[in-house]
């Protein structure tokens, strides 16, 4: 083989040619940048920026362009839009996209970045380093690729002019540029200086003239002023939770599935790219959005509850782990002076998943759960820094009503609260927390049960969903106490209306008792017949007169046919029966329970009364009206008598005497009579009380039954509306209410509105009374009298049009 020689020049030679090339290097770079710099600063005609000639922009070793984002940004349309609306306007101004970790702020501005930057805005991202020093030097190497002259930043560095005006002062004359610093954590170390952001005198400000897009955790408005537009994140909705999951594992499963496992993540993004991800790697154990939220329930500490070993010392990977994410929010709180921010929150997510009353949060609680000083004072800071960092929400409350008290709700993301329970793995001060979380609870209900009328209600509603716990941890070692305690609530909530948590509390009230005292105990007999009672409110009527039945013989066995409980149990299946339209069999047990009430308690007894009154009510509903009529007018004598005019007991005669009319003919004093009551009602139990809808939907009847439709129609539009919103769209008062209504519109002559009203109505009937029921036969009758009126309205306009040709 032969070898090549290459030859080699002299040493003279070499160095000649070196010291030519670094010459013709250094002459080309420094006219590039003398032409560039003289293109920046003379600017575009429009007074904007034209395109950076660089690719990318890179300072002092680090990078200046946005993070590329890897997938579609998902449920962030409204917010792209504002951002781009801004960014593509005349003007600028200051952004701030603020939110929880995890929510996606830094891939929001991305995104933004990303568009702007293709819109062939000039575009610069600064990361910020919590150092003030290092965010100034980057927002004036900003304003510098922006056109702002090495004279002016050296008068800066001289001391002669303050850096930070100089760059703004430059960054309010240009236009078309998106300057974002990504994580303001702690805008209150912005800088220089020790002025609040909200002054407008440090390095964030809203007068330039491009956009300040600002992402941080910091939510509240106090901080930011009064000039800075803030877009508060929230979690995604289903639907966009659900594309997330399927951009990321596009084979794990349906959209349904996708959307499933969407909400049991909260629509948190940062937790759904978690998932997604594992989902997408073909060795993970879990493959489908099923098979991974059914393992959530066993594996958490391994799937989102995992910890990182790097995540305590390097901030960028805790904000990327579901696991850590909220710690910097804690560790900002508590390094600010807020050291109860933690405990409270730790104590919040031993509680359930829904709102909390904020009563219940009190400097007692805390200091008897986490041994730590507080005071009502270091209570309220904490829960503020809580809100301020998106870690707690307070839900609006539906507004003041007259004669309502509006109480303060607390809420945590689910995952927030899961996460945060899940940490607590200490188990003897948990117990020692929750032990004082029981005990606070009892008291909560014990004076909510002594407020008087319907000023403990709100705080009831809200308590309800968190004593299921209670009594399962107080089995069965205190278990009469928190049976009581419960049971209490519950009526409470029966006198408020509130069927769905009395339901929540009956049911379990009765499982308990049914193992821990027997099926025979007289408390769980009670127990049943309350749940049996409040399932007929709720209208499962089957259900209850099945539980009814079952009590009435065991009571007749146990206590004998004469004790008052054996006649409660007869009535209330005999009620339950009325309900379900068995009207004979239902009257022939009432006839039965009033002539043994009054032989047995007498005739002035409350019981007599309510006996009295459902007997004359199954009468009317057997068509007979006249005997029905004169038994209601007798008991509300006796009731106005006994119990007096604004007992609710005398409102739900008065109600019932005024139905037994207006089914006699009497519409005009059946009017007046609902009008009156209506009054009563809503001043007594007050607008949202089950028993005032009723009221109003009765009303509204009789004053279509006068001619007066458009009245009659818009009250139902009212309690239609209520109705939904109160009890649930599948309730069955909410199915008589929009029966109702469209049969108002229907003799309104809006026949076509009407039709597609009842044929839902018709569907939803079917689908939760049955087939069979008298409220579905009634809803079937309704549909083919506006559909047949919509055709004889037809053919009248072919007959009218025929005739004018």
């Amino acid at each position: 083989m032969t070898n090549y020689v290459t030859a080699e020049l002299p040493k003279w030679a070499k160095n000649t040619v070196l010291v030519w090339s670094v010459f013709g290097v250094l002459a080309v770079v420094s006219l590039g940048l003398f032409f560039w710099e003289r293109r920046l600063a003379a600017g575009a005609p429009d007074g904007g920026v034209r395109p950076v000639p660089l690719g990318r922009i890179a300072v002092g070793g680090h990078s200046m362009n946005p993070p590329a984002v890897s997938a579609p940004v998902r449920g962030r349309e409204a917010e792209l839009e504002r951002i781009g609306c801004l960014v593509r306007g005349s003007g600028g101004g200051m952004l701030v996209v603020c939110g929880a970790g995890g929510l996606g702020k830094t891939t929001l501005a991305a995104e933004a970045a990303a568009q702007a930057r293709a819109q062939g805005r000039v575009v610069v991202w600064i990361r910020w380093r919590d150092a003030p020093e290092r965010l100034g030097q980057d927002l004036a190497q900003a304003a510098h690729i922006l056109g702002l002259p090495e004279a002016r930043l050296e008068e800066a560095r001289t001391g002669r002019v303050s850096l930070v005006d100089a760059v703004w002062g430059h960054l309010a004359t240009v236009t078309g540029w998106l300057i974002v610093v990504d994580n303001v954590d702690t805008p209150a170390r912005v800088g220089p200086g020790s002025g609040p952001p909200a002054a407008y005198r440090g390095w964030l400000r809203p007068h330039g003239g491009g956009v300040l897009l600002v992402t941080s955790r910091d939510t509240t408005g106090q901080t930011w002023g009064p000039d800075a537009d803030l877009i508060h994140l929230q979690p995604l909705a289903d639907d966009a939770g659900a594309a997330v999951l399927l951009d990321a594992a596009p084979h794990a499963g349906t959209e349904a599935e996708a959307e499933a496992l969407a909400v049991r993540l909260g629509g948190l993004p940062l937790a759904l790219n978690a998932a997604g991800t594992y989902l997408s790697v073909p060795t993970s154990r879990h493959r489908t959005f099923t098979a991974y939220q059914h393992a959530l329930e066993a594996e958490f500490a391994d799937l989102l509850g995992a910890e990182h070993p790097a995540a305590a010392t390097d901030p960028a990977v805790a904000r990327r782990v579901v696991r850590h994410t909220w710690d910097l929010s804690l560790d900002q709180l508590h390094s600010d002076g807020y050291t109860l921010a933690r405990p409270v929150l730790q104590l919040l997510a031993l509680l359930e998943p829904a709102p909390v009353p904020r009563n219940l949060i009190t400097p007692e609680l805390v200091t008897d759960a986490t041994g730590l000083p507080a005071t009502a004072a270091t209570v309220d800071a904490a829960l503020a820094g809580l809100h301020q960092y998106g870690l707690l929400h307070t839900p609006e409350t539906d507004g003041p009503k007259p004669d309502s008290t509006v109480v303060g709700r607390l809420q945590l993301h689910p995952l927030v609260r899961e996460v945060t329970a899940h940490t607590l793995n200490r188990p003897e001060p948990t117990v020692t927390w929750l032990a004082a979380i029981d005990e606070h609870l009892a008291r909560a209900v014990e004076v909510v049960a002594g407020m008087p009328g319907r000023t403990g209600w709100p705080t009831a509603r809200l308590l309800a969903p968190h004593l299921p716990p209670h009594l399962d941890r107080n089995t069965p070692h205190n278990f009469r106490r928190a049976r009581n305690t419960l049971d209490t609530l519950a009526d409470v909530l029966d006198a408020a209306g509130a069927a769905s948590g009395e339901l929540l509390l009956r049911r379990h009230v009765l499982d308990n008792e049914s193992t821990v005292l027997g099926l025979d105990h007289p408390d769980t007999l009670s127990s049943r017949n309350n749940l049996a009672s409040t399932l007929n409110s709720f209208g499962e009527h089957r259900e209850a007169a099945d539980l009814h039945q079952q009590n009435l013989t065991d009571r007749q066995r146990i206590l004998g046919p004469d004790h008052p409980h054996t006649l409660t149990s007869r009535n209330n299946h005999a009620s339950t029966l009325n309900s379900l339209g068995e009207h004979q069999q239902a009257a022939d047990l009432h006839q039965q329970n009033l002539t043994d009430t009054e032989r047995i308690l007498g005739p002035d007894h409350p019981d007599t009364l309510t006996s009295r009154n459902n007997l004359a009510s199954t009468l009317n509903s057997l068509g007979e009206h006249q005997q029905a009529a004169d038994l209601h007018q007798q008991n509300l004598t006796d009731r106005q008598r006994i119990l007096g005019p604004d007992h609710p007991h005398t409102l739900t005669s008065r109600n019932n005497h005024a139905l037994a009319l207006s089914d006699l003919g009497e519409h005009r004093q059946a009017a007046d009579l609902h009008q009156q009551n209506l009054t009563d009602t809503e001043r007594v139990l007050g607008p949202d009380h089950p028993d005032t809808l009723t009221s109003r939907n009765n009303l509204a009847t009789a004053l279509s039954a006068l001619g007066e439709h458009q009245q009659a129609a818009d009250l139902h539009q009212q309690n239609l509306t209520d109705t939904e919103r109160i009890l649930g769209p599948d309730h069955p008062h909410t199915l008589a209410s929009r029966n109702n209504h469209a049969t108002a519109l229907n003799r309104l002559g809006e026949h076509r509105q009407a039709a597609d009203l009842l044929q839902r109505v018709l569907a939803d009937r079917e689908r939760v009374l049955g087939p069979d029921h008298p409220d579905t036969l009634n809803s079937r009758n309704n549909l083919a009298d506006a559909e047949a009126r919509l055709a004889e309205a037809g053919r009248r306009r072919w007959w009218r049009l025929r005739r004018r040709r």
